[in-house]
C-alpha cells in the first residue's frame, strides 16, 4: 500500500531548494587562444553592482543590490526583491592579474584571464 505518492519527496526538495536554485550564477568555463574564459549570467544586476576579484588564485565574482525604494502607494502581497546578493568562485592557480579583461553586457559577465605557464615545483631530494 503506498501511502506518500510518487514524487512528494521530490517536489518537497525542490520546493525547499529552490531560493538556493534562482540564486545561483549559471556559468561557462572555457579555454580559448591561451585564456580562461568565464561567461556568467548576473540578470538584474548593473555594472556598478559587481565586483570581481582575485586572491590566492581564486577569482572571485559577487554581485549585490539593494531595493531601497518604498513606494507608499503600493500595497504589497508580496515583497522578495529588497536585496539580492551572489556569489562564486574558481580556483584557476597563479594568475596574471594585470592581463584579466571583463565585460558586462545584456546581464552576461564576460571575463578573460590568460593563462601563466605553470612551473613545476618539482624537486629530486638525494638519497645519503
Amino acid at each position: 500500500m503506498k501511502l506518500i505518492p510518487r514524487g512528494y519527496f521530490d517536489d518537497m526538495f525542490n520546493d525547499f531548494m529552490a531560493p538556493a536554485v534562482n540564486n545561483s550564477m549559471k556559468c561557462d568555463v572555457y579555454e580559448k587562444d591561451g585564456n580562461y574564459n568565464i561567461e556568467v549570467d548576473i540578470p538584474g544586476y548593473k555594472k556598478e553592482d559587481i565586483k570581481i576579484e582575485s586572491k590566492d588564485g581564486y577569482l572571485t565574482i559577487s554581485a549585490e543590490k539593494n531595493y531601497d525604494e518604498k513606494e507608499e502607494d503600493k500595497n504589497y502581497l508580496y515583497h522578495e526583491r529588497r536585496y539580492g546578493k551572489v556569489e562564486r568562485s574558481f580556483y584557476l592557480g597563479e594568475l596574471d592579474t594585470d592581463g584579466i579583461t571583463a565585460k558586462f553586457e545584456d546581464g552576461i559577465l564576460k571575463i578573460k584571464v590568460p593563462k601563466i605557464e605553470e612551473h613545476e615545483n618539482k624537486k629530486l631530494i638525494e638519497i645519503e
